[in-house]
C-alpha cells in the first residue's frame, strides 16, 4: 500500500499499521457505492487500504457539493464514531475500494495502547483542519473545485495526450487566465489546483498539466 500524503497511515510504521488494522473487518465496494450516508448514526470508521473516494454534502437545492477526496491511508468517519455524531457527510466510492471496518470501542482501544498512533491521527486531523481552514477564508474554493475539474476533464478529451505519466494536457493559459474564464480568482483556482495536486490526482508545470488519476478527476467533475 502506497498511503496517501496527509493520511493517517502515512505517519505510521509498516508495525503500527498492522496493529491498528489487525480487529477491523476488511470490506470491499464497487464503484460508485455508498461508504457511508450523511445524517446516519454511527458506531464505526473505515481505514481505506485501497481505492478513492469522494466526500459530499447535500446543498439545500439538491445539489451535491462534493468538497474532499480520499485515497488509500485515509480515515472516515472516525470524529461521527468517536463522539456518537450523527454523520454530517456522506461518502461514495469513486471505484473499487477495500476498507478495514473498526468500531469506535476498537478504535479507542488502539488509541489508548499506542500512543504514537493517536499522535498520527492528530497530525492526519491537522492536516484536514488545515484544508478546510484555506476553504474558509475563500468560501468560493468549494464551488471552483467542481468548476476546475470540470473544466480539466474537458481539457483533457479534447486535447490530451497519453504518456506514461498520466495524460498530459499542453495548456497556453496560466492559473489566472483560468480563473478569468471559470470566473473565480486566482487564489481560489491555484487553492483548488494543490488540493488536486496533493491528492495525487494531476501534477502541474510551466503551462502544462498531468493528470495522474483521471477517473477521480471525472469523478469530482460529476462525469
Amino acid at each position: 500500500m502506497n498511503p496517501a500524503r496527509g493520511s493517517l497511515l502515512s505517519y505510521l510504521t509498516e508495525g503500527e499499521r498492522e496493529y491498528l488494522l489487525a480487529g477491523g473487518v476488511r470490506r470491499k465496494f464497487g464503484a460508485d457505492e455508498v461508504l457511508i450516508r450523511e445524517d446516519d448514526p454511527s458506531d464505526f470508521l473505515h481505514v481505506i487500504v485501497d481505492g478513492w473516494v469522494r466526500v459530499s454534502t447535500l446543498l439545500e437545492d439538491g445539489r451535491e457539493l462534493v468538497y474532499a477526496l480520499r485515497g488509500p491511508g485515509d480515515v472516515l468517519g472516525e470524529l461521527a464514531a468517536l463522539h456518537g455524531w450523527e454523520r454530517t457527510a456522506s461518502v461514495r466510492s469513486v471505484e473499487p475500494t477495500t476498507v478495514v471496518q473498526l468500531t469506535a470501542q476498537q478504535f479507542q482501544g488502539v488509541l489508548r495502547s499506542r500512543p504514537e498512533i493517536g499522535i498520527a491521527v492528530i497530525k492526519s486531523l491537522a492536516v484536514r483542519l488545515r484544508e478546510a481552514e484555506g476553504a474558509r477564508v475563500v468560501s468560493v474554493e468549494l464551488d471552483i473545485s467542481h468548476r476546475l475539474a470540470r473544466h480539466l476533464a474537458r481539457l483533457m478529451e479534447e486535447r490530451g495526450r497519453t504518456t506514461v505519466e498520466g495524460i498530459e494536457i499542453d495548456t497556453p493559459f496560466t492559473q489566472e487566465e483560468i480563473a478569468n474564464q471559470l470566473g473565480a480568482s486566482r487564489r481560489a483556482v491555484a487553492r483548488a489546483m494543490a488540493m488536486l495536486r496533493s491528492r495525487g490526482v494531476l501534477s502541474t508545470g510551466r503551462r502544462r498539466i498531468v493528470v495522474e488519476r483521471p477517473d477521480v478527476l471525472r469523478s469530482l467533475a460529476c462525469l
